[in-house]
């Protein structure tokens, strides 16, 4: 008897490539907020392709941007003006507050290309960032990225580095000092287990940038794009910074594209006097750019930033009502929009609440950098008979684990 289609992807990937992350299962198709398995099994998407998928899987505008590029022109590189290039970086300055836009491929090269710019604009050598902030797994991502066994196995790393705990304004102002060149922040920490900050914090961070010529540099790939219910976090708080840096659901869940944006005085030393300080291969080509060009029009258009602050204010209260019934089971409920993270006493729980909702055909993803946290964070376009089905889900799967325990 032959391998089913899922086992096949697993035999050659574990030959090839490497294993899965997650269950044994192959993911073939998608829509809306729906995926299928390589089964014909249908589920409720609640990770969107890890905050990426935020229009929906497939989204029909940005697959006809995609295809219709695509019959015109793939790839040429940067060394020529590329169609849709400055639209897109034109589209992406205005709904960002900044000035100038450098295209890659990825979050972590996005994070890479804003480090290098603030030392090379201020020329100074060490930046400051916080307890279990998550950045990319490159050289220069991961020197200020937090967590020990991630980043400890690949020091020493090129970039100098201090760590000040999340929400902590009198211990970043004893870390910045006079060769720092920026703090580098989430408006709201996805991989930790979806943190929150206090008031103070973004704003405070703004202030003491200002009072010693460091750099505010914000990495929104993960709360950017309306995920948190604005379109860009830090609108929660009305800060602007110095640089800002964005990916994922930037393509439109279709393509990988990122940006790291700034104004046009920090941005000088990008064109002047070497222009090739720092450059790409593949970053903003034709495809990409068309993708993202089709999702920021979509996430306008259909105001997706608002279906997400209005479908989080339905979701979250009713979680906080799931751990009002099972404080054995919940510690707390975190979220702005639709990044949303479940708390629990136990991982073991926590990974028995994902299993069971798995099980009734709902996918949720865990963090990085906190084991006690399962996220939920669909894509943005989600429909509240999907959103009442997972819960009815979750419903079923937490009186199942009570009474096991």
């Amino acid at each position: 008897m032959g391998m089913d289609k899922t086992s096949q992807f697993k035999a050659l990937d574990e030959r090839y490539f490497m294993p899965a992350f997650s269950r044994d299962m192959a993911i073939v198709k998608g829509e809306g907020s729906k995926v299928w398995d390589a089964e014909g099994r249908e589920y409720l998407d609640c990770v969107a392709g890890i905050a990426v998928c935020s229009t929906g899987h497939c989204h029909p505008a940005v697959v006809k941007a995609i295809c219709d590029q695509a019959r015109e022109l793939i790839h040429c590189s940067n060394l020529y003006y590329i169609p849709h290039q400055g639209d897109l970086a034109k589209k992406l300055v205005e709904i960002t507050g900044m000035h100038k836009a450098f295209f890659s491929n990825s979050g972590a090269e996005a994070t890479d290309g804003a480090l290098k710019l603030a030392r090379v604009r201020t020329g100074k050598k060490k930046f400051v960032a916080f307890t279990h902030g998550f950045h990319g797994r490159t050289v220069g991502s991961l020197a200020v990225t937090h967590k020990p066994a991630i980043r400890e196995p690949f020091e020493p790393l090129g970039l100098k580095c201090t760590f000040v705990e999340y929400g902590d304004l009198d211990g970043l102002k004893k870390a910045v000092d006079n060769d720092t060149a920026g703090v580098i922040v989430e408006p709201i920490q996805g991989e930790a287990g979806v943190i929150i900050p206090p008031d103070s914090f973004l704003t405070g961070i703004r202030e003491i940038c200002d009072e010693s010529g460091a750099f505010m540099i914000v990495d929104e790939v993960q709360t950017g794009m309306g995920r948190t219910g604005k379109l860009w976090g830090l609108d929660h708080w009305g800060v602007v910074p110095d640089i800002l840096a964005v990916a994922k659901s930037l393509g439109g869940g279709v393509m990988p594209i990122s940006a790291f944006c700034s104004n046009e005085e920090i941005w000088q030393p990008m064109m002047f006097p070497n222009p090739f300080i720092h450059t790409t291969t593949t970053g903003g080509g034709a495809l990409a750019c068309s993708a993202a060009i089709a999702a920021i029009h979509v996430t306008l258009r259909d105001r997706l930033w608002e279906q997400a602050a209005a479908k989080g204010e339905y979701i979250i209260p009713k979680l906080e009502a799931f751990a009002e019934q099972y404080p054995h089971i919940y510690h707390s409920i975190t979220g702005k929009g639709l990044l949303i993270g479940q708390h629990f006493h136990d991982p073991e729980v926590g990974y028995k609440v994902a299993a069971g909702l798995f099980k009734r055909g709902v996918l949720v993803a865990g963090t990085l950098t906190s084991a006690h946290t399962i996220r939920i964070e669909p894509p943005l376009v989600i429909t509240y008979e999907q959103i009442d089905a997972v819960l009815d889900r979750l419903a079923d799967t937490l009186a199942e684990i009570a009474k096991s325990l």
